[in-house]
């Protein structure tokens, strides 16, 4: 659903904005630049790839592109890992529907149902009563959590289902859209992220919808899906100002569930003996309120 040559064009136009002659050996030259970041013959030199080229593909009319020419041009942008397999991916997806239209990036998702989980996950969810635990899938959905991540997250138990999306509450105003320190950093986390993964599986409607809707009624995710970056970070640390028990330094890990479709089992925790675990033992004591779901 995902449109490959815009995402494609969006992403190298926007890595090769953020590069300057000297981060990458090359010289500034005489002429003064119009525009900030690498030329497209730049690119195509340090690619070594005809400007031609380089520009059919930029402009996402490239065709199919072998492997070695996408791995040059990895290395011409000094792209990530992450950001490496996402040119490979969305340039696959382009092969596999070499006839879609250009089109100016939008998908047009058809009605997805919800996805479910195994009961014996669900029931591994609800054991961990003393740490946060939910399930999520490619495109952010919250779809199982714990009695303690309710706690933690005040409000989530009554929020619609069609909210239930970690994206859609962070750029969004649903209860604890603002518990993190430092909310932009998480805004961009999360944009890069859903790109991630709408290289690695550009059919999934959900995906597709939530990028959609987002794109067209946040102006601040639309801006930061314009800055086509693309990171993932499967474990890392958040500070949450709760308005119960105050700051908490929470470490999260992220778990990949091989054959349950793309979806993550994500968890925190705080270091032993620190305030923050006891203010997290603390919410885990304190009775649930009274749901209205």
């Amino acid at each position: 659903m995902v449109n490959a040559d815009a995402e494609i064009s969006q992403f190298l136009k926007g890595r090769r904005a953020v590069l300057t002659p000297d981060l990458v050996g090359l010289p500034e030259g005489v002429n003064r630049r119009r525009v900030r970041g690498l030329r497209r013959e730049e690119v195509a030199l340090r690619a070594g790839v005809s400007v031609d080229y380089y520009t059919r593909i930029e402009q996402g009319r490239g065709g199919r592109v072998s492997a070695s020419v996408l791995d040059a041009i990895a290395e011409a942008l000094l792209l990530s890992e992450v950001e490496r397999g996402y040119l490979h991916n969305l340039a696959a997806g382009r092969a596999r529907r070499p006839g879609e239209p250009a089109g100016d990036g939008w998908c047009v998702p058809p009605d997805a149902p919800r996805p479910r989980v195994r009961p014996e996950l669900v029931a591994l969810v609800d054991a961990m009563d003393r740490v946060p635990a939910m399930v999520l899938n490619r495109s952010l959905d919250l779809l199982v959590w714990n009695r303690i991540t309710g706690r933690l997250w005040p409000g989530v138990d009554d929020l619609p289902e069609s909210e239930l999306n970690l994206a859609r509450m962070v750029f969004g105003d649903a209860p604890g859209a603002g518990l993190h320190a430092d909310p932009e950093s998480m805004r961009r986390a999360l944009v890069a992220k859903l790109r991630v993964e709408s290289g690695r599986d550009p059919d999934d409607p959900r995906l597709c919808a939530v990028v959609m809707d987002l794109r067209r009624g946040n102006a601040r995710f639309a801006e930061l899906w314009e800055e086509a970056e693309v990171s993932e970070h499967p474990f890392g640390v958040h500070r949450i100002l709760h308005p119960e028990v105050g700051e908490l330094d929470l470490h999260y890990s992220k778990a990949v569930l091989p054959g349950d479709s793309g979806q993550i089992l994500m968890t925190y925790c705080a270091d032993p003996g620190s305030p923050s675990e006891e203010r997290l033992a603390g919410l885990a004591r304190t009775p649930a309120p009274v749901s209205g779901r």
